[in-house]
């Protein structure tokens, strides 16, 4: 087997420090993260992850079949119930998670599992899931996703009661499962980054 020639400058290019993250991360990749208990800054590693805000950006573009993205939530916040049509795989960097899953949108979970720093979960495609950060610090978790293409269908999908709390913020979501912004997207935008930005600014120091 044949391999192409890799430059040193294009390696440089393939690295990502702790501290590259800083001011790349988004408060509002997801239509529930503007909700009590779900706030969180997301960052877009490799490829496109999974968002509704057409402003993420992935740090390494090169071609990667696989897509990694990594996040930070205060205690008591973390996704809400949701599902994909593909896998995820979550390892808790930092902190205390608790992961609840079931096969009904509207819940209750039907099972659940307490993670700490280097435990792992791989979470099948339609089963609906949640999680949130259970220790009394900030925590950090890092994800793998299953190859899809973003902006194709609705992804996540919420439970109808989700979808109803984020309208009353003016958060939705078209079709392809891209986020609608209201007038005031960036005074909220603002609002969370501000929130959260004290909690990520000294990562990597």
């Amino acid at each position: 087997m044949t391999h192409p020639k890799v430059s040193t400058e294009e390696m440089q290019k393939r690295i990502v420090r702790f501290k590259d993250l800083e001011g790349k991360g988004l408060p509002l990749m997801f239509i529930d993260s503007i909700l009590p208990g779900h706030r969180r800054m997301n960052y877009a590693v490799i490829g496109d992850t999974a968002s509704e805000n057409p402003d993420f950006r992935p740090i390494l573009d090169q071609p990667h079949r696989f897509q990694i993205g990594m996040f930070m939530c205060p205690p008591g916040s973390g996704p809400a119930y949701h599902t994909h049509d593909y896998i995820e795989l979550f390892l808790p960097l930092s902190g205390t998670w608790r992961y609840y899953w079931g096969n009904n949108p509207e819940g209750p979970p039907e099972g659940e599992a307490t993670l700490e720093t280097w435990d792992l979960i791989s979470l099948p495609p339609g089963l609906w899931r949640g999680f949130e950060n259970v220790g009394d610090q900030d925590a950090w978790c890092f994800a793998v996703l299953e190859e899809h293409v973003v902006f194709s269908g609705k992804d996540p999908y919420w439970p109808a009661q989700v979808m109803k709390q984020a309208q009353e913020y003016g958060l939705e979501v078209d079709e392809h499962g891209k986020m609608i912004k209201p007038e005031n997207y960036e005074e909220l935008r603002n609002r969370l980054e501000a929130e959260l930005l004290h909690r990520t600014a000294s990562i990597g120091h």
